[in-house]
């Protein structure tokens, strides 16, 4: 083999692995081109007409669509729904002044995310080395409860983020709130303030007390294990905690 044929190989070499390359970043990039418009797609599909949403009657949840079709479809024994949606007056204001203190204190200050509770929870997270404490604000929240489903996957969150985003320019605070306290979970098959207030004590969402607020705003963060009919220790521990809060905003 001559000295130049022998040079020219590693040169026909290196322009086949450039080939390749040129190849699999054309493969990647048609992926991601395919994969950018099916989730565009899924995003039209699942864009609601936010002028109904803004001042029509409630609707129903996909977390609700989502009970019902699992309680139909007979997996396991699920107590029937109790879900009936009021308008946001005749939600007590110690309710809603206990569920933002609870839930989301900047709610009506920042503008669908809450950057510094983010940088808290981040801090805390890394600090405790696992997930203790979240940062989803009351928008976001209503957004997944409303669109979504229980997954919690980088997919899912990215489509909670655009929605929340959209939610907080198309609505009002006082719309979004509406929608959150008639759609949260308060307990297994229990779903909004006016529900949850006749299955717990027998009354209106209109008439809860600071104490039954503050049992209602403890169950949301895991409402079929901690909620007022279960007491667990853990949902004793968050009502008192939360009533402390609500000594603050008397």
């Amino acid at each position: 083999m001559s000295a130049a044929h022998a040079r020219s190989v590693p040169r026909r070499r290196t322009r086949a692995q450039r080939g390749r390359l040129r190849r699999g970043l054309r493969i990647a990039a048609t992926a991601l081109a395919l994969g950018v418009a099916l989730d565009l797609a899924y995003l039209a599909w699942l864009w609601p007409d936010w002028d109904a949403l803004a001042h029509g009657p409630v609707p129903k949840s996909a977390f609700i669509e989502a009970y019902e079709a699992s309680r139909e479809a007979g997996d396991e024994p699920l107590p029937p729904l109790r879900w009936k949606p009021v308008p946001y007056p005749q939600i007590s204001n110690t309710l809603k002044r206990t569920v933002v203190v609870a839930e989301d204190a900047r709610f009506w200050r920042h503008e669908g995310i809450d950057y510094d509770a983010v940088r808290e929870a981040v801090d805390t997270n890394l600090e405790q080395g696992k997930i203790v404490v979240g940062a989803s604000t009351i928008s976001q929240q209503t957004a997944k409860n409303l669109f979504l489903t229980p997954s919690r996957s980088p997919l899912r969150k990215w489509h909670e983020l655009v929605l929340t985003w959209a939610m907080e320019r198309k609505l009002s605070k006082q719309r979004i709130l509406e929608l959150y306290l008639n759609v949260a979970q308060f307990g297994r098959g229990v779903f909004g303030a006016e529900a949850a207030a006749r299955h717990y004590w027998g009354t209106s969402a209109a008439a809860l007390s600071w104490r039954q607020s503050a049992e209602l705003a403890a169950a949301l963060p895991s409402p079929v294990a901690d909620n007022p009919a279960t007491r667990t220790a853990r949902f004793q521990r968050r009502v008192r905690k939360i009533e402390r809060f609500q000594a603050a905003v008397r």
